[in-house]
C-alpha cells in the first residue's frame, strides 16, 4: 500500500448525518413545493432563482432541492470562508459525493484535507513546465487540424458539438498520447456516458438506463487505464497518464494502480467538460463584441509568426489580451456555476450557525454578477483583469475554478489551451454570428448554449 493510501486510511473524511429541519429554522429560507422543491426552478433558470432569494432571503438563505436542503452562502467573503476553509469544516468529498462518487470516485475534487493535499502534491508533476511545454506540441498539431476541418465544411456551423469532439479528441491526445491504441473511439464514448449518467435523474444502473451506460463505461475506463499502467512506467512517455504512473509521494513510494485510475479518468472528464463550456463561452463573446475579436488578432499577429507556425511555449505571456478575454467570458458564465461542500462539523458565518452535517454550497455565477463587485455586470469588458483592477478586488470575486487548496490543478493548462486555440483560429478564420442572435444558455450543471451556438467561420484572405 503507497503512502498516499496510508494518509486516505488516516485522514479519511468522517461519517456525515444530515441536520433535522430544525437546526436549520433560524436560517431564513423556504422548502418549496412537496417533493421537488426547488429543484424545477433552479434547473430552469439557476442564475435568476439565486438572485430572486438573495433579494428575499439575504445572502445567507436555505432551500431545498435535488432531494436534500442545503444552505447557499453567497459572495466573495462567502467563496473566500467556504472555499479557503482555514478551519478545514467543509468537505468536498460529501460535497460532490453524491453527484459524481458512482462514476469518478476518489477523483482529486473528492478528496480532503492532508489526503486532498498529498495527492494533488503527487499529481502536481504532470503540470510542471517540462510536461506543460510537451502537451502544447500535441495542443497545436490537434487544434490546427480541427480548425482546417472545420474550414474546409460549411461556412455556418453548430460550434458547441464541434467544440466539444474536438476538446475530446485534444484531451484524449495531451492525457494518453498519440500511440493511443484501436480503443480509442470506444474510450471517448465511456467518458461521454460517464459524464452524461453524473447528471442523470435515476440514480441507480437499472438496464436501459444512462446510468447504467455510465457504470459500464466506468468499467471499461478501469480497464482501459490498469493494464497499461505498467508499460507507462517503464516507457517514456511525456503525456498527462505516463507521468501520473511515474508520480511518487515525498517519501519516493509510487500511486497505487487505483488511485492512478481514479484521478486519470476525474481529470480526464474535468478537462473535457470545463473546457467545452469555457472555450464556447469564449467565441461566442468574441463574436458579439468584434472589437475584441479584433483586438486579440492584432495581439496574435504581433506575436510575428508565420501562418500555419505552430505557437510556441515562450510566446504564451506575450498574450496577456487573450487571457483577460478568456477570464472575462469565465466571468460571464463560469463552467461551474455552483460549488458544493458538506459541513463536517458546527462552524459560523454571519451570525449564522451551520450545523455539522449541512450541506452548503456557494455560487460563481452570483458572484461574478454582483454589480458591486463588477460595474455593468452584463457587458463583456476584458479590461476588469488588468493586474491594477484585479489588484483591487476581493481575491475571492472570481472564482470560475474554484479557490484555495481545491483550487483547479489544471488551471494554467486551461489557459494555455484557450490560447492555443485562439491562436490557431483567429490567425485563420473571422468568427460571426447572425445580427440579433443571441443563444439560450442552458446554466447547469455546465453550461452550454441550447441550440448548439449557431456561427459563421470566415477564412481570412
Amino acid at each position: 500500500m503507497s503512502a498516499v493510501a496510508l494518509a486516505s486510511q488516516a485522514h479519511a473524511t468522517p461519517f456525515i448525518v444530515e441536520p433535522p429541519l430544525r437546526a436549520l429554522a433560524h436560517i431564513p429560507g423556504e422548502d418549496g413545493w412537496p417533493v421537488l422543491g426547488a429543484t424545477l426552478q433552479l434547473l430552469a433558470d439557476p442564475k435568476g432563482h439565486v438572485e430572486k432569494c438573495a433579494a428575499q432571503f439575504g445572502p445567507v438563505y436555505r432551500t431545498r432541492a435535488f432531494g436534500g436542503r442545503s444552505v447557499s452562502l453567497l459572495g466573495p467573503e462567502a467563496n473566500e470562508f467556504v472555499l479557503f476553509d482555514h478551519a478545514k469544516c467543509f468537505s468536498s468529498t460529501h460535497g460532490w459525493g453524491g453527484i459524481l462518487e458512482r462514476l469518478f470516485p476518489r477523483g482529486l475534487m473528492l478528496l480532503d484535507f492532508d489526503e486532498h493535499r498529498l495527492h494533488r502534491k503527487a499529481l502536481s508533476v504532470a503540470f510542471k513546465t517540462g510536461p506543460m511545454q510537451s502537451y502544447l506540441v500535441n495542443l497545436n498539431r490537434g487544434i490546427d487540424a480541427g480548425v482546417a476541418r472545420w474550414r474546409a465544411g460549411p461556412a455556418d456551423m453548430l460550434f458547441y458539438p464541434a467544440i466539444k469532439q474536438l476538446t475530446l479528441d485534444l484531451a484524449a491526445v495531451s492525457f494518453l498520447g498519440e500511440d493511443i491504441g484501436p480503443d480509442v473511439e470506444r474510450l471517448k464514448r465511456a467518458f461521454i456516458d460517464m459524464v452524461a449518467a453524473a447528471v442523470a435523474v435515476i440514480r441507480k444502473p437499472l438496464p436501459g438506463t444512462q446510468m447504467a451506460r455510465g457504470v459500464a463505461g466506468r468499467a471499461f475506463v478501469v480497464d482501459y487505464f490498469g493494464r497499461q499502467i505498467e508499460a507507462r512506467r517503464a516507457g517514456d512517455g511525456q503525456d498527462i497518464f505516463s507521468h501520473l504512473c511515474k508520480a511518487t509521494t515525498d517519501s519516493g513510494i509510487s500511486l497505487t494502480r487505483q488511485e492512478i485510475v481514479d484521478h486519470m479518468s476525474f481529470l480526464m472528464m474535468a478537462a473535457h467538460d470545463t473546457l467545452t463550456s469555457s472555450l464556447t463561452s469564449f467565441v461566442y463573446h468574441l463574436c458579439a463584441n468584434r472589437d475584441w475579436q479584433e483586438r486579440l488578432r492584432g495581439e496574435i499577429d504581433a506575436l510575428g509568426l508565420a501562418r500555419g507556425e505552430p505557437l510556441p511555449y515562450e510566446k504564451l505571456d506575450q498574450m496577456p489580451l487573450t487571457e483577460m478575454a478568456f477570464k472575462e467570458s469565465l466571468r460571464l458564465i463560469p463552467p461551474v456555476p455552483s460549488i458544493p461542500r458538506c459541513a463536517v462539523r458546527d462552524t459560523e458565518f454571519q451570525g449564522f450557525r451551520l450545523p455539522a452535517g449541512v450541506r452548503v454550497s456557494v455560487n460563481p455565477l452570483y458572484t461574478h454578477h454582483m454589480p458591486d463587485v463588477w460595474p455593468e455586470p452584463q457587458k463583456f469588458d476584458p479590461l476588469r483583469f488588468t493586474e491594477e483592477a484585479s489588484r483591487a478586488r476581493h481575491k475571492f470575486a472570481y472564482v470560475p475554478y474554484g479557490g484555495g487548496a481545491h483550487m483547479c490543478l489544471g488551471l494554467h493548462f486551461a489557459y494555455m489551451q484557450a490560447k492555443c486555440f485562439a491562436y490557431n483560429l483567429l490567425s485563420s478564420c473571422e468568427i460571426s454570428i447572425p445580427q440579433g442572435y443571441r443563444p439560450d444558455w442552458k446554466l447547469w450543471p455546465i453550461p452550454q448554449p441550447r441550440d448548439g451556438l449557431r456561427i459563421r467561420l470566415t477564412p481570412r484572405s
